[in-house]
């Protein structure tokens, strides 16, 4: 008997990446471009990790469950306004001697990309990988910062 491993957010993203080729052939016709390195990390993707998004008044915190992987493996970069996360999960190894009758976790590259706002201190992105999870904050810039202003009652 063959272990099929059933994967239904694989069917949805299958269907975005054509999708997704369909208007990238149109907007290459028209001279509207993105960049290519991004098409193929995003095209070459098995799995997308999940990501938790917040903001307080002086920064933006993204939480990223990374199980098994190791902090060396994950790659992060922010390009023109993008910051972008990608690697790869490796299967274990079968043992000879035992049977595996489901495997639900997803193996192979993922990759993530998230629009920046302008207003932020590029330079103080920091990122912090620990228990299988990756946590990036994005301090905001002091114009992005709302400003309390006290008003007096005469």
């Amino acid at each position: 008997m063959t272990l099929v491993k059933f994967n239904p957010v694989r069917d949805l993203i299958d269907f975005e990446r054509e999708f997704n080729k369909m208007f990238s052939s149109l907007e290459n016709r028209f001279g509207i471009s993105k960049s290519k390195e991004e098409d193929t990390e995003y095209e070459n993707a098995v799995w997308m990790p999940l990501t938790d998004i917040y903001e307080d008044k002086d920064k933006y915190s993204l939480k990223l469950d990374l199980p098994g992987i190791k902090k060396e493996d994950v790659k992060i970069s922010y390009v023109d306004g993008r910051l972008r996360i990608g690697g790869e999960r490796t299967q274990e190894v079968e043992h000879k001697d035992s049977k595996c009758h489901r495997i639900e976790r997803s193996f192979g590259k993922y990759y993530r990309s998230f629009n920046l706002p302008e207003h932020i201190q590029i330079e103080k992105i920091n990122a912090e990988f620990k228990d299988g999870q990756l946590t990036i904050t994005v301090p905001k810039a002091e114009e992005a910062k709302p400003k309390e202003i006290e008003i007096k009652v005469k």
